[in-house]
């Protein structure tokens, strides 16, 4: 881990190991939980259009730049894009359109959310679209023929016309990014993923680093953030927190779960992306990068695998099995 707690990307920006993740944090809050966010010494945002916060995620941001206590180039704000604007005519005006939410100039990382193409929905109908087609049936998930080459490309030019400074992409297998690496003239930056000690996903971390690209986890802490969608996978597992040997290791520590999980992917220099609902919460999260476990620890944590994803929207509606 560098000593300033960055991770180097291989087109030589520095990201922050620890960020915050903007998923499921009511709009009415965004504002002032991005601002006290900001406060505590977070400067990574991982936002997306799905999430529907990006217009208060950016006013907190800019009451922070207002006032002083940080500026714009200290930030590393991330987005994605959503996919019903994978086709490439699409992809620079709904990343104009989410600028213009954030109040930004550019992003510092803007990365594809699924491998996944959708038909188009126009944002003046229905923003963000999110997954089916007439915004209400769980069968109405219908596919664009929009390539991934088409859109990875159509990021490319945002590159060069400076709207982001980073492109990568999220919830890609090996098999995805062995395509995309084929023919992309800018390599992805990053890949986010779900990542945690039921889900170590070993392999796909080894080929990420081989190839020089950095892994962003989400979902560090597993199934805390499905159980209220009452996903059946997600309820029925023992919680992460509750876990003997992370409660253990945290105990040797002196640290809490949480932190234990956290740093558990940082010291293997995977980047982390928790959610918080308090300011003790994210100073906890954030110290989460200051202390080390031993060796045998973090393969002890490793061998909780269970190959256990939550995030499938097979699961969620049965119709499109992305990760099958």
């Amino acid at each position: 881990m560098s000593p300033n707690h960055t991770l180097t990307l291989n087109n030589g920006a520095k990201m922050p190991l620890v960020g915050h993740g903007l998923w499921k944090i009511p709009k009415d809050k965004t504002a002032t939980h991005v601002y006290n966010a900001i406060k505590a010494g977070y400067r990574l945002f991982d936002g997306a259009c799905d999430y529907g916060n990006e217009k208060e995620a950016g006013e907190g941001i800019a009451k922070a730049l207002k006032e002083g206590i940080v500026k714009r180039e200290e930030l590393f704000i991330v987005t994605k894009l959503w996919n019903t604007f994978h086709n490439k005519e699409n992809v620079e005006p709904i990343c104009r359109r989410q600028l213009k939410d954030w109040g930004l100039e550019y992003f510092d990382l803007f990365i594809m959310h699924f491998p996944v193409a959708l038909r188009y929905v126009d944002p003046e109908v229905r923003y963000p679209p999110e997954w089916f087609y007439d915004g209400k049936t769980p069968t109405d998930i219908q596919l664009s023929n929009a390539t991934i080459r088409e859109t990875w490309e159509a990021m490319e030019h945002l590159v060069d016309i400076g709207l982001t400074r980073s492109i990568g992409v999220s919830n890609f297998n090996v098999q995805s990014l062995l395509d995309l690496l084929r023919y992309a003239k800018i390599r992805p930056a990053t890949l986010q993923v779900e990542h945690h000690p039921y889900l170590v996903q070993a392999p796909l971390m080894a080929f990420a680093k081989q190839q020089g690209i950095t892994v962003t986890a989400y979902s560090s802490f597993g199934a805390t953030g499905y159980v209220e969608m009452d996903l059946a996978t997600a309820v029925k597992t023992p919680p992460l927190f509750q876990n003997p040997l992370i409660k253990k290791i945290g105990e040797a520590h002196g640290k809490s779960a949480p932190q234990v999980l956290l740093r558990w992917a940082t010291q293997q220099d995977i980047a982390v992306i928790p959610k918080a609902d308090t300011v003790p919460m994210l100073l906890e999260n954030l110290d989460a990068k200051g202390f080390d476990l031993t060796e045998e620890e973090i393969q002890q944590i490793s061998g909780l695998d269970q190959h256990l994803r939550f995030n499938d929207p097979w699961v969620y509606f049965g119709t499109l099995p992305i990760f099958s």
